[in-house]
């Protein structure tokens, strides 16, 4: 089982769309990721996002590839400056569940997980892409299993 972490796709800036909803590019990279992790048969158990317009349209559109069974949700404590400690110890990794939210909340979360210390960075996230972590069972350690990026630069 995984924990799927997200940082939403690319969005529009404030003097476009005040509540910054994904951009064409957003939306093209995240359907584009969407289906890579489809066809790489990724299950997740259900979806989570922040409830910000960019982090919600992203998640539907995972949602709408991934065909989640206990669906879409907003949660509370994925904000970009939420404490990543607190949340932390909610995490059930046999739940499989993907979280949709903002730097900087995302890539201190993974850094927590894996050093225990949200200010040693260890993935530079990417707007659209997946981070899979996953625990592994003989030291009860979070490591990245994996990544899905919309570019290699």
């Amino acid at each position: 089982m995984s924990l799927f972490l997200v940082q939403h796709g690319k969005s529009l800036s404030k003097d476009l769309d005040p509540d910054q909803g994904l951009s064409e590019q957003g939306i093209s990279d995240v359907k584009r990721i969407a289906e890579v992790a489809k066809e790489y048969n990724v299950h997740v158990s259900g979806i989570r996002h922040s409830g910000k317009t960019r982090a919600r349209t992203t998640a539907e559109i995972f949602a709408s590839a991934l065909t989640p069974k206990n669906g879409v949700q907003q949660m509370v404590g994925i904000a970009p400056m939420d404490d990543v400690t607190a949340f932390a110890k909610t995490l059930n990794p046999n739940e499989n569940k993907m979280f949709v939210g903002h730097l900087p909340f995302m890539e201190r979360l993974t850094a927590w997980l894996i050093t225990g210390s949200q200010e040693k960075p260890v993935f530079k996230f990417q707007n659209g892409g997946i981070v899979c972590l996953d625990v592994f069972p003989e030291t009860e350690s979070w490591a990245i299993k994996w990544t899905l990026m919309p570019n290699i630069d």
